[in-house]
C-alpha cells in the first residue's frame, strides 16, 4: 500500500506529489523513534557534580561552575533544583533551560568518610 502525500504551494500554486514506500516510512518511523533516546542526557547531580561537568550544561562557563561549586560549599549544599537561582548569573530563564538536565541527591561519599 503506497502512501500519497499532497501538498499545496501558496506562491506558484502548483501541487506536489510525494510518495514514501511502506519499508521506507518504517525506516523513517524507526529513525525518529530512537532520535529522542540517543539525545536524551543523563541528569547532573548539583551536590555531586566538578567543574568540568558543570560546565557541560547548556549556558555554564567556567566562573559559573565554580560558582556552584563555591554555592554548594557555603551552603552545606542543594536542597532543591530552585537554590541553583541563589547563584549569581543563573536567573530564572537560565534556570528553566537546566531544569530538566539537573538533579539534587545527597552528596556521595567515599567509603571510609
Amino acid at each position: 500500500m503506497m502512501r500519497t502525500t499532497i501538498a499545496t504551494l501558496a506562491l506558484c500554486g502548483a501541487l506536489v506529489f510525494m510518495t514514501a514506500t511502506p519499508a521506507a516510512a518504517q525506516a523513517s518511523s524507526a529513525a525518529a523513534a530512537a532520535q529522542p533516546a540517543a539525545s536524551t542526557k543523563p541528569v547532573l547531580n548539583l551536590n555531586a557534580a566538578t567543574v568540568d561537568q558543570l560546565e557541560t550544561l547548556p549556558g555554564i562557563g567556567r566562573k559559573t561552575a565554580e560558582r556552584i561549586l563555591e554555592y554548594r560549599t557555603k551552603s552545606g549544599g542543594f536542597k532543591r533544583i530552585e537554590d541553583l537561582m541563589n547563584v549569581k548569573g543563573i536567573g530564572e530563564k537560565s534556570f528553566l533551560k537546566l531544569k530538566p538536565l539537573i538533579a539534587v541527591k545527597a552528596a556521595e561519599k567515599a567509603p571510609g568518610e
